[in-house]
Order: structure tokens, then sequence, then C-alpha cells
């Protein structure tokens, strides 16, 4: 990786007009007390989903026990877990009236349970008040304790996601205490339980095409039929440099190998995340049943 950024293309210029109901969002966000990865990931799409009625909840507080190159969220001791949480996430997805509720998580290697049996609780009280709301989560690794990741399976989410992040080079460089094996074997452990299960990775940080490429295979083979494929935008100075801008075109290209190798659905561009746009697998899925 070297030391410094490259320059930013024209196609990473990002409208930062907002509306009326990007105000409303932050409002029932603010009132309710909780995070989101949208503000905390410093999100390159949080006004257009936040005008639009969406963002993406982060449970568990806001301050994560690792420290991955990559990642904006702060690290460090985290608080007492909010017991309220549940109640404000699900009061918050209802007067947001969304469709499709996305949630995720900071780390919790400081809790026994990891926070498997929080996630349990938030997703239960989402579906009760929120009946006819789909549910995607994305979880950390839990240290690979297929026993604290049942939990979270047992609540019965529409769909489960874990990242891998990067191609399986870079991985000791870019994630703190995690491992591309790891995320794979959580990924086939999901699979086999019966888990809708989606994935992502971030491109330019130096990998090839051919190690995506073999990192899209990989994914696909332990079960996951949702992939995303991102750029990775540094977040500050004290983070990871950027090393290549990859071209849309080259996003066009790892979107048809994905679904070409047999993935239900891939969103690969520059500004996609991992929640950018997460109804639409849904949609299709649910049209096509």
């Amino acid at each position: 990786m070297q030391k410094r950024d490259v320059s930013k293309p024209d196609w990473l210029k990002i409208k930062l007009g907002t509306d009326k109901g990007y105000g409303e969002t932050g409002r029932i966000i603010r009132e309710h007390s909780l995070n989101t990865i949208c503000s905390s990931g410093r999100c390159p799409n949080q006004n257009e989903c936040w005008s639009r009625g969406t963002a993406t909840f982060m449970i568990l507080g806001d301050i994560c026990t690792r420290s991955c190159g990559f990642c904006a969220t702060k690290t460090g001791k985290p608080s007492v877990i909010n017991d309220e949480e549940a109640f404000e996430v699900a009061q918050s997805v209802k007067l947001l009236g969304l469709k499709h509720c996305v949630i995720t998580s900071v780390t919790r290697d400081d809790l026994d349970d990891q926070g498997a049996n929080h996630w349990f609780k938030v997703i239960n009280e989402c579906k009760r008040v929120n009946p006819e709301t789909t549910i995607e989560i994305l979880i950390p690794d839990f240290n690979a304790d297929v026993k604290l990741i049942d939990i979270i399976i047992s609540a019965k989410p529409n769909i489960i996601g874990h990242n891998i992040e990067t191609i399986q080079r870079l991985t000791p460089a870019v994630r703190s205490g995690a491992n591309y094996q790891t995320s794979l074997k959580i990924l086939k452990h999901l699979s086999q339980s019966g888990v809708y299960t989606k994935s992502g990775l971030m491109a330019g940080l130096g990998e090839t095409p051919e190690e995506v490429e073999e990192a899209l295979r990989d994914l696909y083979n332990y079960g996951c039929r949702i992939v995303t494929v991102g750029q990775y935008l540094r977040p500050g100075p004290s983070h990871i440099p950027v090393v290549e801008y990859i071209t849309p075109q080259q996003f066009d290209y790892y979107r048809d190998y994905a679904l070409k190798i047999g993935f239900d659905h891939a969103f690969c561009g520059p500004l996609v995340r991992s929640s950018y746009m997460a109804e639409k697998a849904l949609d299709k899925l649910n049209s096509s049943a």
C-alpha cells in the first residue's frame, strides 16, 4: 500500500443537497438516541439515503473494540448497553415507515456473549412492532463462536450479512482481529443454517482484478448469494490510504462476473456500500418467489 491517496476522479463527486426527508430522518434518529453507520462510518450515501427515509441502524453503542485501518467508527472502551435500544430502534423503523430495515453493530469483544442476546432482542422487537417490515442485518465475526451466531439466526432475520471487506492477501493489513478464512466459515455456517447470506468487499486497496475474482468465487462457494463491491474511500489521515480508484467499467465487470458464477444479486459500483439500496435484493427475491 502506498503512503498517500491518489487524486479522486470525477465519478466520485457526491451531490450534497438535502431535502425535507433528510431532516426528518435525522430528527427521528436523534430523538431516539440512536447510532447509524451512515454517520459513524462517514458513508458517502448518507444524504441520498436519509433523504429517501432510510438509514442503517448501528446497535451496541458507537465504540468498537477493534481498530480496523479502513473504518471510521470510534475504537476504545465501549459504554454500557442501552437497555431501551430495542424499543427505540423498533419505534424508529415504524416512524420512518421502513419496508426494509438494515441493522449493524460495532464489535463487542468485551462482552461475554459479544452482544448476541442484545441482537436477538433488537431483531425480535423490530419484528413485533413492524410485522410487515423485512429485516437485514450485518454482523461482526463473534470470534467464530457459532453458538452465539445461532442465537442471532434463531431470531430469523430475512438476510444476514457478514463482510470479508477485502481480498485474502490484504486482510491482515486491513482488518483488526479478523481472519479471511474465519469469515468464510461464518458465511458457510449461515448458509447451511438456511439463511439468505450476503457479504461485501472494498476495492482500491491494492488488490488485483484476479484477486477480486478469487474472493467472489470463495464467497459463492461458501454459500453467499448476495455480494457488494464498492470503492474504498479513506475516512481520515490516520486510515489506510487509497491505492487506486477503480473505474465504473471495472465495477461493471465485477458485477457481471459475480452474476456469471452464480450470485443471485451483485451490487458493484464506486459508491456502493453494504446496505446501499439493500431493499432491492429482497424485492427481486420476493418477486421471483
